[in-house]
């Protein structure tokens, strides 16, 4: 009996749905921008496929943190979400590439690079288990903070978050002799009100959605660590759609993300503006302060491929498309 129990559940799990709900959790808020644009997706959808995929959206974190969100896809109570790199890394480490602290300079040769590793990328998360439709660009997370930060001294005795699960900010923190706190990204504007963080890194788009804004005083203009955003939907339930609904899911979400990964980065600098505008002083580094921090965390980068945080090859590969890039652009500090 046991053994026909298990073969009938593997026949149920192997054969294809007639219908399904795809349940997504993303942090986005409720009324934004990025909100609306899922939702549109979700309505094109569920019309191209005559109904038989819909997806719904939990907005505004309401689902709980990265870690409840795995555990809520284990189980099946919801198919997917809303992530960044961080979230997925301990299940697809080469995900932390793009994240590892002042490895790129601009915008530009982010995308030069992207232009010639994002497949690499998408196919090792979906040998992982997880169909992705592609990475949008968040911008560039900088510091914001209560006290202006113009050095690494001045982030000493600072109390400076960390993502929960980011190992590599952790490292790094560590290796620049700082003290992190690791949060969740939904307790960050709780830490801010109740002084249990000082200092925060996020995109400006960010923390205006995030609300994040209204706690800080300063932003120090330092592009400290390029940030993505992307969906993944549990691969077993994704493959159990018909070949015909999979076409459209990824027709029009990739589009989706392509729009966002374009839109993002404008939407990041009119925010930049706005931040400014809001009354929050910008802070500026020195140039050999720059060059001083970014050659330890150089050299804090190079072992963490040894622990395992990402492939080396890899990383081998995307430091030569940066070299190719500032080579041709003379961009080379």
């Amino acid at each position: 009996m046991k053994r026909l129990l298990v073969t009938l559940l593997a026949l149920a799990i192997s054969l294809p749905l007639q219908a399904a709900t795809l349940k997504i959790a993303t942090v986005a808020p409720e009324g934004s921008d990025w909100m609306q644009a899922m939702r549109a997706s979700a309505k094109e959808i569920r019309e191209r496929t005559d109904g038989r995929v819909r997806i719904k959206y939990y907005g505004g974190g309401i689902m709980g943190a990265d870690k409840k969100v795995l555990g809520r896809i284990r189980i099946g109570s919801l198919q997917g979400g809303a992530f960044t790199p961080s979230a997925l890394a301990s299940q697809y480490a080469d995900l932390n590439l793009y994240g590892l602290p002042m490895v790129f300079d601009s915008e530009d040769e982010a995308a030069f690079v992207r232009d010639r590793m994002d497949a690499t990328l998408r196919e090792g998360l979906e040998r992982a288990g997880w169909v992705n439709f592609g990475f949008a660009a968040g911008g560039f997370a900088v510091l914001m903070s209560n006290t202006p930060i113009g050095s690494l001294d001045d982030l000493k005795g600072r109390k400076v978050w960390v993502p929960e699960g980011d190992r590599i900010s952790l490292r790094s923190m560590e290796a620049l002799q700082l003290s992190p706190v690791t949060l969740p990204l939904t307790d960050v504007l709780t830490g801010l009100q109740t002084g249990l963080i000082d200092i925060v890194a996020m995109s400006p788009i960010g923390a205006l959605v995030l609300q994040w804004h209204t706690k800080v005083k300063y932003v120090t203009e330092l592009p400290l660590v390029y940030t993505l955003g992307f969906m993944a939907v549990d691969k077993r339930v994704f493959d159990r759609l018909g070949d015909g609904d999979r076409a459209i899911v990824r027709d029009v979400m990739e589009r989706t993300y392509r729009n966002f990964d374009k839109a993002n980065l404008e939407d990041n600098r009119e925010a930049r503006d706005a931040l400014i505008n809001a009354g929050i002083e910008p802070v500026e580094i020195d140039l050999d302060e720059y060059r001083r921090v970014r050659q330890a965390l150089a050299v804090s980068t190079a072992g963490l491929g040894e622990d395992g945080l990402f492939t080396p090859a890899l990383y081998e590969e995307m430091l030569g498309h940066i070299e190719r890039y500032r080579s041709e652009n003379d961009g080379s500090d």
